[in-house]
C-alpha cells in the first residue's frame, strides 16, 4: 500500500532560487576580493563556488528524485538525494581545506589589504542573505523531509559563519593594521567547515546504508502504542528504509487466526492508515499478516477469544528493541 504526500515542484522551485542566489553572492565575493586583496575573502569566495556547484547538484537530485518509479528503479529515485548530499558534504570539507591552505600561505607570505571598508560592506551583505536563505532552506527541508534542502541550508549557514569570521577579521585589521589576524580567523573557520562537511557526509552515508533512524522508529512506535487495538496481537520484524523524502516500511502484524481474510486485511489496513495519517511523508507499506499461535495467547488482550489455549499473562509494551525483532512477542 502506498500513501503519497508530494510537493516536489515546490522543493525544486526553491532549490532553483538557492542556485540563482548562489551565483549572485559568488560574484559579490569575487568583487570584494579584487578590492581588498584579502586571502580570507578569496577563501570565502572559493567556498561560494562549492555553494553554486552544490546548489545545482541539489537541483538535479530533486528533479531526479521527483521521477516516478520505473522498471529499473522499483523503489523510485529518492536515494539520489543521499548521494548528492554526500558529495556536497565532501565539497564543503574540501572548501575547508582550501581555507586552511590559504590561511597558512598568508601567514608565511604576508599581504597588505586594501579598501577594507568596501570589502566589509559587501561581505557582510552576502552573510545576511546566506543566513536567511539557509534558515528557510533548513525549515523547508525539515517540513518536507528533504535531505537536499537541509544540507543546502546547513551549507549556507556554515558559509555565513565563516563569512562573519572574515568580516570580523577585516574590521579588526581595518583598525589595527595587524594583517596576520585575517589569516588566523580563516584557519579557525576552515576547521569548522571541515567538521560541518563531515557531519553531512555521515548523514548521507547512513541513508545510503539504510541505517536505522532511532527518532523515526520511536515516533512510529509511539503512534502505535497510543492508538493500539486489542486485535493487533503483535507487531514485529519492522524495517524502515528512506528514499529521499519517502519511506518504505516493512512489518509483520499478528492477528487472530480465525479471522476471515477480509477481516484480517481490514485490521492491517487500519494500522497502515493510522501510520500514514501521523506522518507528513510519502510512505510505501509492505505489511505481512501472521496468524496467531498458542505462544501468542499469554500476550493476547482479546478477553472473549473463542479459541484461547493459554491464559493471558501480560500486555507487552512495544519498544524499538522488540518491534524490530524477527521473533514474535511472548510473555
Amino acid at each position: 500500500m502506498n500513501v503519497q504526500k508530494n510537493n516536489k515542484k515546490d522543493k525544486i522551485g526553491f532549490q532553483k532560487l538557492i542556485a540563482v542566489f548562489g551565483v549572485i553572492l559568488f560574484i559579490g565575493k569575487i568583487v570584494a576580493w579584487k578590492l581588498t586583496n584579502s586571502d580570507a575573502v578569496f577563501s570565502d569566495a572559493m567556498e561560494s563556488i562549492v555553494n553554486v556547484i552544490s546548489a545545482f547538484m541539489g537541483l538535479y537530485s530533486l528533479h531526479l528524485a521527483a521521477k516516478p518509479k520505473d522498471e529499473d528503479h522499483p523503489y523510485g529515485h529518492g536515494k539520489v538525494e543521499f548521494v548528492t548530499s554526500g558529495i556536497e558534504g565532501a565539497l564543503i570539507a574540501i572548501a575547508g581545506l582550501m581555507i586552511i591552505y590559504e590561511g597558512i600561505n598568508s601567514l608565511i607570505v604576508g599581504k597588505v589589504l586594501n579598501k577594507l571598508d568596501w570589502g566589509i560592506a559587501i561581505i557582510a551583505a552576502t552573510a545576511i542573505v546566506n543566513y536567511f536563505l539557509g534558515y528557510i532552506s533548513i525549515k523547508k527541508g525539515e517540513n518536507e523531509n528533504s535531505l537536499v534542502l537541509i544540507s543546502s541550508g546547513k551549507h549556507l549557514q556554515s558559509d555565513t559563519i565563516t563569512t562573519l569570521g572574515v568580516v570580523i577579521s577585516l574590521v579588526v585589521v581595518y583598525f589595527t593594521k595587524i594583517y596576520w589576524i585575517d589569516s588566523v580567523v580563516a584557519l579557525i573557520f576552515g576547521a569548522y567547515i571541515i567538521f560541518v562537511g563531515y557531519k553531512i557526509v555521515r548523514k548521507s552515508l547512513s541513508g545510503i546504508m539504510d541505517e536505522q533512524d532511532p527518532d523515526l522508529l520511536n515516533q512510529i512506535i509511539k503512534v502505535l502504542e497510543e492508538n493500539r487495538r486489542i486485535e493487533w496481537i503483535d507487531v514485529h520484524n519492522m524495517k524502515i528504509q528512506q528514499f529521499g523524502a519517502n519511506l518504505h516500511i516493512d512489518a509483520h502484524i499478528t492477528l487472530p487466526w480465525y479471522y476471515s481474510l477480509r477481516d484480517a486485511h481490514n485490521e492491517m489496513e487500519k494500522m497502515i492508515l493510522l501510520l500514514a495519517k501521523n506522518t507528513k511523508r510519502s510512505v510505501e507499506f509492505n505489511f505481512h499478516m501472521d496468524d496467531c499461535k498458542p505462544i501468542s495467547c499469554p500476550v493476547c488482550q482479546i478477553a472473549d477469544c473463542p479459541v484461547r489455549e493459554k491464559d493471558f499473562v501480560k500486555r507487552v509494551t512495544w519498544t524499538p528493541e522488540n518491534v524490530t525483532s524477527v521473533d514474535k512477542h511472548t510473555a
